[in-house]
């Protein structure tokens, strides 16, 4: 009962936003580098902050991980509104990230380990973020790290949080899982997200002192990295809109639905998150067993996209 009452709560906080949001103009107009051809509304995923505000006041999250969600959704929603130059949003994501190291009681580690645990998170919130493109891949792929991570025993005392966060991925989208979506994530729900995600990354391999649980962010590491390399090798500005991601070419080039790409995306992690518990459990996810998966994993991703781009340029010619 509980969490039906959260369940519609969300539901109406999102309502109203949408009213908001409707009133003030706060809208996604489509450009040639969009993957959608209408107008909507953004910011929808601001429900993902809300929902940690929520865990918050039910006393199910750390005040360090509910500061650090709310600043960079607070930052990224002024963004969206009225775009901000790289220094505020980036300043807000260091504090945001060393937050959540404190919470995670890392300033205990290894010194020479924090430089690195620090790249990997802002790389991360920004691949997620970048990777933001078309009806329901962020919402699904959060869905599924977030099921995942309930799923194991070592994060059995999160459960309310995470059912929590997943409500409202939930909620979110019912409105934008769709043909024509109602309203797009914006920074504010992508990199919310993506924080909270990172958070719960890291809390899961140290808790456990598994690294393997780092596949379950595989499919959008190895699309965001590749995707990345290439357009760098193509000095092009990677920091600027583009449409050059596998799932961009499967929806936009191909004309695969958005849906059944972002579905694609979610099905496969969903599925490899399945085996790396299995061999979790089974004490067979080695260092060794991770390499291994994802060199292979990089070798199918690659070959798909040379597929792929190859059926596109017939297809213009």
């Amino acid at each position: 009962m509980q969490y039906l009452i959260l369940f519609i709560l969300l539901i109406a906080i999102e309502l109203i936003y949408f009213k908001i949001a409707d009133k003030y103009n706060i809208i996604d107009k489509p450009n040639s580098r969009s993957s959608h051809t209408a107008i909507t509304l953004r910011g929808g995923g601001i429900i993902f902050p809300v929902a940690t505000l929520i865990a918050f006041s039910l006393g199910y999250v750390s005040w360090e991980l509910t500061l650090a969600v709310t600043m960079v959704a607070l930052v990224s929603f002024i963004d969206d509104i009225k775009p901000l130059s790289q220094l505020p949003r980036f300043a807000t994501h260091v504090v945001a990230v060393l937050l959540v190291f404190y919470d995670l009681n890392l300033f205990s580690e290894a010194i020479w380990l924090l430089p690195i645990l620090f790249v990997l998170m802002i790389g991360w919130v920004n691949a997620f973020n970048f990777m933001d493109g078309i009806n329901g891949i962020t919402v699904l792929y959060a869905l599924t790290a977030i099921i995942s991570f309930a799923y194991l025993a070592i994060n059995e005392e999160s459960l309310p949080l995470l059912i929590t966060m997943g409500l409202s991925c939930v909620v979110f989208g019912i409105f934008n899982v769709r043909k024509k979506a109602k309203t797009f994530a914006g920074d504010v729900g992508s990199i919310s997200m993506a924080l909270f995600l990172g958070y719960f990354m890291i809390k899961t391999i140290t808790d456990s002192g598994q690294l393997g649980y780092i596949l379950f962010f595989s499919v959008y590491g190895i699309d965001a990295v590749i995707t990345i390399v290439n357009r760098l090798l193509k000095k092009e500005n990677i920091f600027e809109p583009h449409r050059s991601h596998l799932y961009q070419y499967l929806a936009n080039e191909m004309g695969y639905s958005h849906v059944a790409v972002a579905f694609l995306y979610a099905v496969v992690q969903l599925g490899i998150n399945v085996i790396v518990i299995y061999m979790a459990t089974n004490g067979s996810l080695s260092l060794l067993f991770i390499g291994g998966f994802l060199l292979l994993m990089t070798l199918i991703y690659l070959g798909s996209r040379a597929i792929i781009i190859s059926k596109v340029r017939i297809n213009r010619a």
